[in-house]
């Protein structure tokens, strides 16, 4: 699952004006909210012009996420985004939109794009309904993590799910996400959000490999 460091821990190279992490990071970069973390192995995380980021990670690394956006989030932004999300279908990885909220603690996809795994069918979770928007359906879900790490600390919360059906392919992706309409059903289903963290347009892997470049805006 994805998760964030308080504490960033930076180690980085700079190379024609572009800043490749491969430890731990969160921070500003060219106007966007950025973060980065990873549990071990090779993965990597580039820092590109404005909203552009690109990553790269092998099955070397267990669990990985990075991502631009902002900090604080949103409830009414449309987020956009385009690129590459080089995975194949058979690698469990997200393409979403992705962030915390505290008071409550609530730690929030919209995925737009899975490999093998979809996020909507977690163990324990319940299921919410579906809803459209910009075209598609959603299906959402809650789970429950309990004693695990978050932006506070290891902490018990609960998580929601927003799963794009159908989902996008790999390769060239393109879309925007009405954060407002996701935020609007949840709280039909008694799913609040507290006070926005970071939101960002992040790529995920989990024992998989792959790569993304990705623009937000």
């Amino acid at each position: 699952m994805l998760f964030s460091t308080i504490i960033a821990i930076l180690c980085l190279s700079v190379v024609n004006g572009q800043t490749t992490l491969d430890k731990n990071g969160v921070g500003f970069n060219n106007g966007y909210y950025y973060s980065f973390w990873k549990d071990s192995g090779d993965a990597t995380f580039t820092l590109n012009a404005g909203g552009r980021y690109a990553s790269n990670w092998t099955t070397r690394t267990n669990n990985w996420v990075g991502g631009k956006g902002w900090n604080p989030g949103s409830s009414s932004r449309t987020v956009h985004y385009s690129g590459y999300f080089g995975i194949n279908a058979n690698a469990n990885s997200y393409l979403s939109l992705y962030g915390w909220t505290t008071n409550p603690l609530i730690e929030y996809y919209v995925v737009e794009s899975y490999g093998s795994y979809n996020p909507a069918s977690c163990a324990g979770g319940t299921d919410e309904g579906s809803f459209n928007s910009g075209g598609a359906t959603y299906q959402v879900r809650k789970c429950r993590r309990t004693n695990q790490p978050s932006i506070v600390g290891t902490q018990s919360f609960d998580q929601y799910f927003s799963v794009r059906t159908p989902k996008l392919g790999f390769g060239q992706v393109s879309g925007s996400v009405n954060f407002a309409d996701h935020v609007r059903y949840w709280a039909s289903r008694g799913l609040p959000l507290g006070k926005h963290d970071y939101q960002i347009i992040a790529t995920e892997g989990y024992q998989s490999s792959g790569f993304s470049d990705i623009t937000v805006s």
